[in-house]
Protein backbone atom coordinates (compact mmCIF):
# COMPACT_ATOMS: atom_id res chain seq x y z
CA UNK A 1 0.00 0.00 0.00
CA UNK A 2 1.46 3.35 -1.06
CA UNK A 3 -1.13 5.44 0.81
CA UNK A 4 0.63 7.74 3.29
CA UNK A 5 4.11 6.74 2.10
CA UNK A 6 6.97 9.04 3.15
CA UNK A 7 10.61 9.14 2.10
CA UNK A 8 12.04 9.55 5.63
CA UNK A 9 9.99 7.52 8.14
CA UNK A 10 12.64 8.08 10.82
CA UNK A 11 11.42 11.68 11.03
CA UNK A 12 7.80 10.74 11.81
CA UNK A 13 6.35 10.77 15.32
CA UNK A 14 4.72 7.34 15.33
CA UNK A 15 3.33 7.51 18.86
CA UNK A 16 -0.35 6.63 19.09
CA UNK A 17 -2.65 9.45 20.19
CA UNK A 18 -4.70 9.11 23.34
CA UNK A 19 -8.04 7.41 22.92
CA UNK A 20 -11.04 9.51 22.03
CA UNK A 21 -12.96 10.12 25.25
CA UNK A 22 -15.99 8.16 23.99
CA UNK A 23 -14.09 4.98 23.12
CA UNK A 24 -14.08 3.73 26.72
CA UNK A 25 -17.82 4.38 26.96
CA UNK A 26 -18.53 2.34 23.84
CA UNK A 27 -16.42 -0.57 25.06
CA UNK A 28 -17.83 -0.58 28.59
CA UNK A 29 -21.34 -0.73 27.15
CA UNK A 30 -20.52 -3.95 25.31
CA UNK A 31 -21.21 -7.42 26.63
CA UNK A 32 -18.47 -9.30 28.40
CA UNK A 33 -17.22 -11.81 25.81
CA UNK A 34 -13.85 -13.43 25.14
CA UNK A 35 -11.80 -11.43 22.66
CA UNK A 36 -11.85 -12.75 19.09
CA UNK A 37 -8.72 -11.84 17.12
CA UNK A 38 -8.17 -11.87 13.37
CA UNK A 39 -4.76 -10.95 11.99
CA UNK A 40 -3.48 -11.14 8.45
CA UNK A 41 -2.20 -9.49 5.32
CA UNK A 42 -4.04 -7.60 2.59
CA UNK A 43 -3.27 -10.01 -0.25
CA UNK A 44 -2.18 -13.57 -0.76
CA UNK A 45 -0.99 -13.54 -4.38
CA UNK A 46 1.02 -10.36 -4.85
CA UNK A 47 4.42 -10.82 -6.51
CA UNK A 48 6.14 -9.25 -3.48
CA UNK A 49 4.96 -12.14 -1.31
CA UNK A 50 6.46 -14.93 -3.39
CA UNK A 51 9.20 -15.49 -0.82
CA UNK A 52 6.57 -16.31 1.79
CA UNK A 53 5.50 -19.48 -0.02
CA UNK A 54 7.53 -22.69 -0.05
CA UNK A 55 8.93 -23.53 -3.45
CA UNK A 56 6.41 -25.53 -5.44
CA UNK A 57 3.33 -24.10 -3.72
CA UNK A 58 0.52 -24.58 -6.21
CA UNK A 59 -2.33 -22.88 -4.40
CA UNK A 60 -1.28 -19.77 -2.52
CA UNK A 61 -4.65 -19.13 -0.83
CA UNK A 62 -4.74 -22.70 0.45
CA UNK A 63 -1.28 -22.26 1.98
CA UNK A 64 -1.89 -18.72 3.27
CA UNK A 65 -5.14 -19.66 5.00
CA UNK A 66 -3.32 -22.31 7.02
CA UNK A 67 -0.78 -19.75 8.23
CA UNK A 68 -3.12 -16.87 9.16
CA UNK A 69 -6.76 -16.86 10.23
CA UNK A 70 -7.85 -13.89 8.08
CA UNK A 71 -7.26 -11.93 4.91
CA UNK A 72 -8.17 -8.35 4.07
CA UNK A 73 -9.67 -9.00 0.65
CA UNK A 74 -8.70 -6.00 -1.49
CA UNK A 75 -9.29 -7.77 -4.80
CA UNK A 76 -13.04 -7.20 -4.45
CA UNK A 77 -12.45 -3.44 -4.74
CA UNK A 78 -11.67 -3.71 -8.45
CA UNK A 79 -14.59 -5.79 -9.67
CA UNK A 80 -17.58 -7.78 -8.50
CA UNK A 81 -16.55 -11.42 -8.47
CA UNK A 82 -19.15 -14.05 -9.40
CA UNK A 83 -20.65 -16.23 -6.70
CA UNK A 84 -18.71 -19.25 -7.97
CA UNK A 85 -15.44 -17.51 -7.10
CA UNK A 86 -16.53 -16.92 -3.53
CA UNK A 87 -17.60 -20.57 -3.29
CA UNK A 88 -14.14 -21.65 -4.47
CA UNK A 89 -12.44 -19.42 -1.92
CA UNK A 90 -14.71 -20.84 0.76
CA UNK A 91 -13.86 -24.42 -0.18
CA UNK A 92 -10.09 -23.78 -0.21
CA UNK A 93 -9.89 -22.36 3.30
CA UNK A 94 -10.10 -24.14 6.66
CA UNK A 95 -12.73 -23.84 9.36
CA UNK A 96 -12.33 -20.64 11.36
CA UNK A 97 -10.77 -18.63 8.54
CA UNK A 98 -12.41 -15.32 7.64
CA UNK A 99 -12.38 -12.96 4.67
CA UNK A 100 -12.75 -9.20 5.20
CA UNK A 101 -13.66 -7.92 1.72
CA UNK A 102 -13.55 -4.34 0.49
CA UNK A 103 -16.62 -2.99 -1.28
CA UNK A 104 -16.25 -2.54 -5.01
CA UNK A 105 -15.06 0.84 -6.29
CA UNK A 106 -18.26 1.36 -8.30
CA UNK A 107 -19.95 2.02 -4.96
CA UNK A 108 -17.29 4.09 -3.20
CA UNK A 109 -15.18 5.86 -5.82
CA UNK A 110 -17.18 5.98 -9.05
CA UNK A 111 -20.77 6.41 -7.84
CA UNK A 112 -19.61 7.88 -4.49
CA UNK A 113 -22.59 6.53 -2.52
CA UNK A 114 -25.04 8.29 -4.81
CA UNK A 115 -28.61 7.03 -5.24
CA UNK A 116 -27.67 4.77 -8.14
CA UNK A 117 -25.19 2.62 -6.15
CA UNK A 118 -27.75 0.20 -4.78
CA UNK A 119 -27.89 -2.21 -7.75
CA UNK A 120 -24.13 -2.64 -7.28
CA UNK A 121 -24.61 -3.16 -3.54
CA UNK A 122 -27.27 -5.80 -4.15
CA UNK A 123 -25.16 -7.63 -6.72
CA UNK A 124 -22.03 -7.51 -4.54
CA UNK A 125 -23.81 -8.82 -1.46
CA UNK A 126 -25.68 -11.52 -3.39
CA UNK A 127 -22.29 -12.96 -4.37
CA UNK A 128 -20.18 -12.31 -1.28
CA UNK A 129 -22.64 -14.07 1.05
CA UNK A 130 -21.46 -17.35 -0.46
CA UNK A 131 -18.51 -17.06 1.89
CA UNK A 132 -21.12 -17.98 4.52
CA UNK A 133 -19.67 -18.11 8.06
CA UNK A 134 -16.23 -17.22 6.68
CA UNK A 135 -17.47 -13.74 5.76
CA UNK A 136 -16.00 -11.25 8.20
CA UNK A 137 -16.69 -7.53 8.27
CA UNK A 138 -17.23 -5.93 4.86
CA UNK A 139 -15.48 -2.58 4.62
CA UNK A 140 -16.13 0.58 2.68
CA UNK A 141 -13.17 2.80 1.82
CA UNK A 142 -14.01 6.31 0.63
CA UNK A 143 -11.82 8.43 -1.64
CA UNK A 144 -9.66 11.07 0.02
CA UNK A 145 -11.64 13.84 -1.64
CA UNK A 146 -14.98 12.56 -0.33
CA UNK A 147 -15.68 15.07 2.42
CA UNK A 148 -18.39 15.89 4.96
CA UNK A 149 -20.47 17.81 2.41
CA UNK A 150 -21.60 14.31 1.41
CA UNK A 151 -22.80 13.39 4.89
CA UNK A 152 -26.37 12.76 3.69
CA UNK A 153 -25.10 10.11 1.27
CA UNK A 154 -23.22 8.39 4.08
CA UNK A 155 -26.25 8.45 6.38
CA UNK A 156 -28.52 7.03 3.68
CA UNK A 157 -26.04 4.30 2.74
CA UNK A 158 -25.42 3.15 6.30
CA UNK A 159 -29.11 3.22 7.22
CA UNK A 160 -29.90 0.97 4.24
CA UNK A 161 -27.08 -1.50 4.87
CA UNK A 162 -28.39 -4.97 5.90
CA UNK A 163 -28.06 -5.40 9.65
CA UNK A 164 -27.04 -9.05 9.41
CA UNK A 165 -23.76 -8.16 7.65
CA UNK A 166 -21.13 -6.26 9.64
CA UNK A 167 -19.87 -3.07 8.01
CA UNK A 168 -16.81 -0.91 8.68
CA UNK A 169 -15.98 2.41 7.01
CA UNK A 170 -12.68 4.11 6.28
CA UNK A 171 -12.80 7.86 5.64
CA UNK A 172 -9.70 9.59 4.28
CA UNK A 173 -10.76 13.22 4.08
CA UNK A 174 -9.27 14.92 7.12
CA UNK A 175 -12.39 17.00 7.90
CA UNK A 176 -14.31 13.90 9.00
CA UNK A 177 -12.10 13.82 12.09
CA UNK A 178 -10.57 17.27 12.56
CA UNK A 179 -13.91 19.11 12.40
CA UNK A 180 -15.32 18.33 15.85
CA UNK A 181 -18.99 18.89 15.03
CA UNK A 182 -18.74 16.76 11.88
CA UNK A 183 -16.88 14.03 13.74
CA UNK A 184 -19.45 13.90 16.53
CA UNK A 185 -22.30 13.66 14.06
CA UNK A 186 -20.50 10.91 12.16
CA UNK A 187 -19.69 8.91 15.29
CA UNK A 188 -23.29 9.16 16.48
CA UNK A 189 -24.53 7.85 13.14
CA UNK A 190 -22.09 4.93 13.18
CA UNK A 191 -22.98 4.01 16.75
CA UNK A 192 -26.70 4.13 15.96
CA UNK A 193 -26.31 1.61 13.13
CA UNK A 194 -23.58 -0.50 14.77
CA UNK A 195 -21.08 0.42 12.07
CA UNK A 196 -17.35 0.22 12.85
CA UNK A 197 -14.87 3.03 12.26
CA UNK A 198 -11.66 1.92 10.59
CA UNK A 199 -8.42 3.26 12.07
CA UNK A 200 -5.65 3.65 9.51
CA UNK A 201 -2.08 3.87 10.77
CA UNK A 202 0.22 5.12 8.02
CA UNK A 203 3.27 7.36 8.17
CA UNK A 204 2.08 10.32 6.14
CA UNK A 205 -1.49 10.56 7.44
CA UNK A 206 -1.35 10.69 11.23
CA UNK A 207 -4.69 12.56 11.19
CA UNK A 208 -6.46 9.26 10.49
CA UNK A 209 -5.51 7.92 13.93
CA UNK A 210 -8.77 9.15 15.43
CA UNK A 211 -8.74 6.36 18.06
CA UNK A 212 -12.53 6.43 18.23
CA UNK A 213 -14.32 3.09 18.37
CA UNK A 214 -18.03 3.11 17.54
CA UNK A 215 -18.70 -0.59 18.16
CA UNK A 216 -17.22 -3.39 20.21
CA UNK A 217 -14.86 -4.05 17.29
CA UNK A 218 -11.49 -2.54 16.43
CA UNK A 219 -10.68 -2.65 12.71
CA UNK A 220 -7.11 -1.47 12.13
CA UNK A 221 -5.33 -1.09 8.79
CA UNK A 222 -1.65 -0.88 9.67
CA UNK A 223 0.76 0.35 6.99
CA UNK A 224 4.41 -0.29 7.71
CA UNK A 225 7.12 1.88 6.17
CA UNK A 226 9.68 -0.87 5.51
CA UNK A 227 11.67 0.58 8.38
CA UNK A 228 12.76 -0.66 11.81
CA UNK A 229 10.10 1.55 13.41
CA UNK A 230 7.49 -0.87 12.04
CA UNK A 231 8.20 -3.20 14.96
CA UNK A 232 8.10 -0.63 17.76
CA UNK A 233 4.85 0.68 16.30
CA UNK A 234 3.38 -2.80 16.63
CA UNK A 235 4.57 -2.92 20.24
CA UNK A 236 2.56 0.25 20.87
CA UNK A 237 -0.51 -1.22 19.23
CA UNK A 238 -0.43 -4.30 21.44
CA UNK A 239 -0.23 -2.07 24.51
CA UNK A 240 -3.28 -0.10 23.35
CA UNK A 241 -5.28 -3.20 22.44
CA UNK A 242 -4.50 -4.60 25.88
CA UNK A 243 -6.24 -1.56 27.37
CA UNK A 244 -9.21 -1.96 25.01
CA UNK A 245 -9.50 -5.63 25.93
CA UNK A 246 -9.66 -4.73 29.60
CA UNK A 247 -12.40 -2.18 28.83
CA UNK A 248 -14.53 -4.69 26.91
CA UNK A 249 -13.25 -5.05 23.33
CA UNK A 250 -14.84 -8.12 21.74
CA UNK A 251 -13.33 -8.31 18.25
CA UNK A 252 -9.97 -7.27 16.83
CA UNK A 253 -9.41 -7.19 13.07
CA UNK A 254 -5.83 -6.14 12.33
CA UNK A 255 -4.36 -6.17 8.84
CA UNK A 256 -0.75 -5.46 7.96
CA UNK A 257 0.25 -3.63 4.79
CA UNK A 258 3.66 -2.51 3.58
CA UNK A 259 4.88 -0.18 0.85
CA UNK A 260 6.81 -3.26 -0.29
CA UNK A 261 4.59 -6.13 0.74
CA UNK A 262 7.26 -8.82 1.19
CA UNK A 263 7.63 -7.90 4.88
CA UNK A 264 3.91 -8.10 5.68
CA UNK A 265 3.88 -11.79 6.73
CA UNK A 266 6.93 -11.19 8.96
CA UNK A 267 5.33 -8.21 10.68
CA UNK A 268 2.07 -10.14 11.05
CA UNK A 269 3.86 -13.02 12.73
CA UNK A 270 5.69 -10.65 15.06
CA UNK A 271 2.37 -9.03 15.97
CA UNK A 272 0.74 -12.41 16.66
CA UNK A 273 3.61 -13.40 18.94
CA UNK A 274 3.10 -10.22 20.95
CA UNK A 275 -0.66 -10.71 21.18
CA UNK A 276 -0.24 -14.28 22.39
CA UNK A 277 2.17 -13.17 25.06
CA UNK A 278 0.53 -9.96 26.27
CA UNK A 279 -3.18 -10.72 25.82
CA UNK A 280 -3.09 -14.47 26.47
CA UNK A 281 -4.76 -15.27 23.17
CA UNK A 282 -3.78 -18.43 21.37
CA UNK A 283 -3.38 -17.66 17.69
CA UNK A 284 -1.36 -20.16 15.70
CA UNK A 285 1.94 -18.89 14.33
CA UNK A 286 2.83 -19.00 10.62
CA UNK A 287 5.58 -21.37 9.60
CA UNK A 288 7.56 -18.54 8.03
CA UNK A 289 10.74 -18.21 10.16
CA UNK A 290 11.28 -15.04 12.17
CA UNK A 291 13.49 -14.89 15.25
CA UNK A 292 14.56 -11.24 15.14
CA UNK A 293 13.12 -8.17 13.42
CA UNK A 294 14.10 -7.81 9.79
CA UNK A 295 16.82 -5.31 8.97
CA UNK A 296 15.48 -3.14 6.19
Amino acid sequence: MQFGKVTSPENIDFSLPKDHTSTATVLMNSKSKPLSVYVGCAKWNKQDLKGFYPRGTKDELQYYSRQFNAIELNATFYRIFPEDQFKKWYDKTPEGFKFFPKLVQNISHLKRLNDDVYPYVDQYLANVIHLKEKLGTVFLQMHGNFGPKNFDRVARFISRWPKEIDLAVEFRHTDWFTNVSVANELYSLLEEYNCTTIITDTAGRRDLLHMRLTTKDAFVRYVGANHMTDYSRLDDWVARIKIWKRLGLENLCFFVHQNIEKESPLLSKYFIQLLNKELQVNLSLPNHPIDTPMLF
